[in-house]
């Protein structure tokens, strides 16, 4: 038999393990059947509640009507427009077909705040996105949002490198696996809006004239403090945490027995994120008129620390509703008070609702116990009760009025 020379064994080698290479990594980019599974099972439950009509979140005693007038402002939202129409113009007629819709369209309702991997997104992903389609993407952010805004939306997505790195995922974790759609034409006086949606980050934005509203909102992560990789020191949602602490700290013992639904913090309790858009939901815990001044302020304080991701000064508008429903906004908590607790806490008025929720772990099991509640997965979910979210109800003002 004749032998092969180094240079042929060589090719021989490099020839196979190219072929190596391929087969694994095309093995690896297919999907898991239990991941498919579960993609499947969270595009059913959204399609479930897409299919239902919109009523909104409210209490048992139903929508109160009267919440929401259209009105002035005197906050120019043409800056925001202007960042919409300058992003518009960088798709080409292929990424405008799945990333523009009507301003009625079911899209604004499909969301959800679980990995790409297991729920599908329409628009256009950062990861995708040219380099200048990026700078326009968030111009259009940076102009939606206050800096704190933009910082914790950066901040979030660094999460999404870090559980990339813990797992080695890249269908399910990444940091540019955002979705930007656009939904109605940019306009002056006509009603629009956009959405960015992916992994523990969802914004919808809604906008007509000078008036914003910017719920549902979605903002968590894990690890919630990336202590390796890439973005180590990232650190997300530490002022929305502490101050609710602090407000449940400054409480007396009469007040605690009605805040503290249970003391004991051992599941997932947030109820209103994605699919909840018809959530019945009654007031638990402490209302406001039960609060001294300073516990007001204190509480009010908490809220901003949400609705201030808000550009100004949209936000001390909004603010300023919030304030006038002070005496009938609830505070409700799960969990202990102590300075290192795992909790959860509701804040629920006729105009918002918040939730803040210390999760269980999902990518970090490599460090974080299974099924028990820690500091290292947090969930929070910004709505506006009785049929506001996504701006649904000046846009049903907006259009009586036009026919």
């Amino acid at each position: 038999m004749r032998k092969l020379n180094n240079s042929a064994t060589l090719t021989i080698i490099a020839a196979s393990l190219i072929l190596f290479i391929s087969t694994t990594v095309l093995s690896q980019a297919r999907y898991p059947s239990g991941l498919l599974n579960q993609k499947g099972n969270f595009t059913r439950g959204a399609a479930d509640a897409i299919g239902q009509p919109f009523r909104g979140l409210a209490t048992s005693d139903g929508i109160i009507e009267g919440l929401f007038p259209i009105k002035e402002t005197g906050v120019s939202s043409r800056p925001v427009r202007e960042a919409a129409d300058r992003f518009l113009a960088t798709l080409n007629t292929a990424e405008l077909s799945r990333s523009h819709f009507a301003i009625n369209d079911p899209e604004w309702r499909h969301w959800s705040n679980v990995d790409v991997g297991i729920f599908p997104r329409w628009g256009i992903s950062l990861e995708e996105m040219s380099g200048d389609q990026k700078v326009a993407a968030w111009a259009l952010l940076e102009e939606a949002l206050s800096a704190e805004g933009v910082e914790q939306t950066r901040s979030i997505m660094r999460t999404e490198q870090r559980l990339f790195e813990l797992n080695g995922d890249s269908i399910r974790y990444g940091e540019e696996k955002y979705y930007l759609t656009i939904m109605g034409i940019p306009s002056e006086a006509d009603p629009w809006g956009f959405q960015l949606d992916g992994h523990h980050l969802v914004i919808n934005y809604f906008v007509l004239g000078d008036q914003v509203v910017m719920t549902p909102a979605f903002w968590g992560g894990e690890p919630v403090v990336t202590e390796y990789g890439r973005y180590a020191g990232n650190t997300i949602l530490q002022e929305e945490q502490n101050l609710g602490l602090e407000l449940i700290q400054s409480m007396n013992n009469s007040q605690l027995a009605k805040v503290v639904l249970s003391p004991d913090k051992v599941r997932n309790n947030q109820i209103a994120a994605a699919n909840q858009d018809n959530l019945t939901l009654d007031y638990q815990g402490l209302a406001g008129s039960e609060m001294d001044s300073s516990q007001k302020l204190k509480l009010l304080k908490v809220i901003r620390s949400y609705v201030g991701a808000l550009r100004e000064p949209h936000a001390e508008i909004t603010m300023d509703e919030i304030g006038q429903h002070i005496d009938d906004t609830y505070f409700a908590w799960v969990g202990s008070d102590a300075d290192d607790a795992i909790f959860y806490y509701r804040i629920q008025s006729p105009v918002i609702l918040v939730e803040f929720d210390h999760q269980g772990p999902v990518g970090t099991l490599q460090k974080n116990t299974p099924g028990v509640p820690s500091r290292d997965h947090i969930h929070t979910v910004v709505r506006t009760p009785n049929g506001n979210d996504y701006g649904k109800d000046l846009l049903a003002q907006h259009l009586a009025a036009e026919h």
